[in-house]
């Protein structure tokens, strides 16, 4: 009796090992299959075309337009930026897009203006006194529309297409 309980335990052994070889090489071969499969496959470039990245999705362009300054302590009415597919960031720091050290009540980011394939957004940057859409403190970020002004501490500018 002892010699056929280790028999079938030596056998169910054996069938447990052929089986997990089995799965195995099922797969490895499903493995390999699928790699081949997708080799196969025409895939997609992933070099760029020379400005895809500032205009946004192939064939279409990201929405611009440009501040014009409105009123200021520091900076000369009328003077325009123009907005590209960049954010434009607003404060008293001279590495923001516009700069305008000297506007006592602005911090140094005080906004950002933003571009995107929907339209362009305003958000405050954290801002001690807030920012200001048509005379509306900001609360969440905003889509501006032609003619919008914005206000970073004194400073007005504002929103054309």
């Amino acid at each position: 009796m002892n010699l056929l309980g280790s028999t079938t335990y030596e056998s169910a052994l054996l069938v447990l090992k052929i089986a997990f070889l089995v799965l195995l090489y099922l797969f490895v071969w499903r493995v390999v299959r699928t790699a081949g499969r997708d080799m196969r496959l025409p895939q997609e470039s992933f070099i760029l075309r020379p400005g895809a990245l500032a205009g946004g999705a192939i064939g279409q362009a990201i929405e611009s337009g440009r501040l014009v300054v409105v009123h200021s302590a520091v900076l000369d009415e009328g003077t325009e930026y123009t907005l590209d597919s960049s954010a434009v960031t607003i404060g008293r720091a001279s590495q923001n897009t516009v700069s305008i050290d000297g506007d006592e009540f602005a911090s140094a980011r005080h906004a950002r203006i933003e571009p995107r394939r929907d339209g362009v957004w305003v958000s405050d940057a954290g801002s001690t006194n807030g920012t200001y859409v048509n005379g509306v403190r900001l609360d969440r970020p905003r889509k501006l529309v032609n003619g919008d002004v914005v206000r970073a501490g004194e400073t007005e500018l504002r929103y054309e297409e």
